[in-house]
């Protein structure tokens, strides 16, 4: 019996049965059940370089499903759902950044460009402003942000270097503790406040409190890059050509997950400077952080002057990211000049 199809049975002039396959295998069997196999296999066979022999099969039974649904409606709807999605999500920031220079606005429509005085009006400047110059609010608060940044990389890398390389007891608990802070804001600046009355809204208290809240986040996203490296072989290659550990951490572990720290940057970054939650809970005095800035600019405000708040926000999140990835493939790499 064979398990191909097209199978042909004959009887041959000695009383056998004769049974030829599809592919070139002919099988003789006698009276007495013996098979007698003869093969032969309609396959080319081409020289490989390295001194082996290559086979390719001439049965091709491939259909081209080119006329398909599948195939003629498939590809057009992925591209719709994706330019949709990307309308969807960038259109309302184009247009809050270009009504932001309109002199008048009916409903989300403007009209009267160009114009700057809505945001000499939230930055303070000249004559315009309900509070003096905010560009020194907005300078402590990249400050602090990047100071909660700095800080989820200096404890975010080697947590999740711990719970991807090394198979520790409690290690399951470590990594609950580690995404912990996924709490809202409200709830650690009232814990912040308990324990910390006199620092809590303080720059060290914020710096703090963003990098337990954006801790996860950092966590997360480089536990993943290391979790697609062979980190045990990557240690040992460093090790046998004389590497110490922290040369191998620093200079082969680190680069290789770049990607992963800078996304973890990014986020972390991006987040510590809109938030707001757990800074009007702590934050008292001068200078106001951003989350601050934007809240006393787009409640009760004009339209147009929410827009230029918001607009200076996207700005500033604009150039911190484009900041960040040009130091980071600058600064990570396992090549020497």
């Amino acid at each position: 019996m064979t398990s191909k199809t097209d199978t042909e049975t004959g009887r041959t002039e000695a009383g056998s049965t004769r049974t030829t396959s599809n592919t070139g295998a002919e099988t003789n069997t006698d009276e007495t059940g013996t098979p007698d196999t003869e093969t032969d296999t309609d396959t080319n066979t081409n020289a490989r370089a390295d001194g082996g022999i290559s086979a390719n099969s001439t049965d091709d039974r491939w259909t081209d499903a080119g006329g398909s649904p599948s195939a003629l409606l498939g590809r057009p709807a992925v591209v719709g759902v994706v330019v949709l999605t990307v309308a969807v999500l960038v259109v309302p920031i184009v247009m809050t950044f270009v009504s932001s220079f309109a002199r008048t606005a009916t409903g989300a429509l403007p009209s009267g460009f160009v114009t700057l005085s809505h945001w000499r009006h939230v930055l303070g400047l000249g004559d315009y402003g309900v509070r003096a110059n905010a560009v020194p609010g907005l300078t402590f608060s990249i400050a602090i942000a990047t100071g909660g940044m700095v800080l989820n990389v200096l404890v975010g890398v080697p947590i999740a270097y711990a719970l991807s390389r090394y198979d520790f007891y409690a290690r399951d608990w470590v990594n609950t503790l580690a995404i912990l802070p996924l709490v809202p804001g409200v709830v650690l600046g009232i814990a912040f406040l308990r324990t910390y009355p006199e620092r809590g809204g303080s720059a060290l208290g914020l710096i703090v409190g963003y990098c337990l809240l954006k801790s996860p986040y950092m966590v997360l996203t480089v536990q993943s890059s290391f979790q697609s490296m062979d980190l045990e072989r990557l240690e040992e290659s460093a090790r046998s050509l004389g590497a110490s550990w922290p040369r191998t951490f620093l200079t082969v572990i680190v680069p290789h997950a770049k990607q992963g720290i800078l996304a973890g940057c990014v986020i972390t970054w991006t987040l510590a400077a809109a938030e707001f939650n757990f800074t009007y809970m702590v934050h008292t005095g001068d200078p106001e952080p951003f989350s601050m800035f934007l809240f006393r600019n787009i409640s009760n405000a004009p339209y147009l002057q929410s827009a230029a708040a918001i607009s200076i926000y996207f700005c500033i999140v604009v150039a911190a990211i484009l900041f960040l990835q040009l130091i980071g493939n600058r600064g990570f790499t396992t090549a020497r000049n």
